[in-house]
């Protein structure tokens, strides 16, 4: 089974929970940007957690199926179409081939999934079906879809089983808001940062620039001020240079004072700028779901807050797969 792509849509690329344990040679764990709206698209049609999506970036591709299939899109809100009719999100649905999916205007957020049952079957690279475009590493030959591409479907799982529930309910659907609250976790370097240099990063209002890819979102603010120093030997000129270090995914760097970059999922792995915080990994989803002109605010949290929260997160998603009847 395979899907034909059309049109590519702007930027659809496989992926899946992503590439870990390579970071720390450089190659970042890419994976879906939402993992939870992909992961309850894997539920919705009876797969398990692991299997790749395709992940599409506002304009979305226009596919053909070449046999039955049993799809499901979740992500940001945006128009389904199935043969030109309007079909839901959210649910489980059944094309028989030859039937063509397509997609409207996206109406909040940035990013959706179609996950087909079986999964998109692209060979693992270090562990993962994950696409790293600069890389030119996994996914579909390593880069995002062209019109023309036969894209593989797996075999389904347990002969074909479809979970009890076939849509997913209100209250376990993620929220796409034009304003967010996001919680970090202070250091390696906030300590480099002037008192009013720390106050206006937790208590100033920062908003998404269209500069935003799966490798970082820049955020557009008050800016911040770094404390005079005499540059160590390595470092750059500017106060926001350090010798080089490693970065945490999620790390937020502040080049020049200015405009923050919360570093994602396709971010390398380390380089010159101090990083005086880290978004919270239960937060992560929310970040990517953030479109440009998105209202942010900072809230800085203990390690232990953040531990817990990264528990409620897992508690919910266990809870939303149970809800469908479906096994991660």
């Amino acid at each position: 089974m395979a899907f034909e792509i059309k049109s590519p849509g702007l930027a659809t690329t496989v992926q899946d929970q992503g590439r870990k344990g390579h970071y720390n040679v450089g190659i970042p764990q890419s994976g879906s940007m939402d993992q939870y709206s992909a992961e309850l698209g894997n539920a919705l049609v009876g797969n398990s957690a692991a299997e790749a999506v395709l992940e599409c970036t506002y304009l979305g591709p226009v596919l053909v199926t070449d046999q039955d299939a049993v799809i499901a899109i979740t992500g940001a809100p945006v128009e389904v179409k199935v043969n030109g009719e309007p079909a839901a999100q959210w649910a489980r649905l059944r094309l028989n081939a030859g039937d063509e999916l397509s997609f409207g205007v996206i109406r909040g957020g940035t990013r959706y999934y179609i996950a087909v049952q079986g999964g998109i079957d692209v060979p693992k690279v270090l562990g993962s079906r994950s696409t790293y475009s600069l890389g030119a590493l996994g996914g579909f030959k390593g880069r995002k879809l062209e019109a023309g591409d036969r894209i593989p479907v797996g075999t389904p799982l347990n002969g074909g089983a479809l979970p009890g529930v076939d849509t997913v309910p209100d209250e376990f659907r993620p929220v796409f808001a034009k304003e967010q609250t996001v919680r970090i976790v202070l250091g390696l370097y906030d300590h480099r940062l002037t008192e009013e240099g720390l106050d206006n990063l937790l208590t100033g209002e920062w908003k998404v620039t269209p500069v935003a890819d799966r490798m970082g979102l820049r955020y557009s603010g008050p800016g911040v001020k770094w404390k005079e120093r005499e540059q160590p030997f390595g470092a750059g000129s500017d106060p926001s240079n350090i010798v080089d270090a490693g970065y945490a995914v999620g790390s937020i760097q502040i080049p020049g004072g200015t405009q923050p970059i919360i570093l994602h999922r396709d971010a390398v792995s380390g380089g010159g700028y101090a990083m005086v915080a880290t978004v919270i990994s239960a937060d992560m989803d929310l970040v990517a779901r953030a479109a440009p002109a998105t209202t942010t605010r900072f809230m800085a949290i203990s390690q232990g807050e953040a531990l817990l929260a990264r528990k409620e997160l897992a508690q919910r998603t266990n809870d939303a797969w149970a809800v469908l009847g479906a096994t991660r």
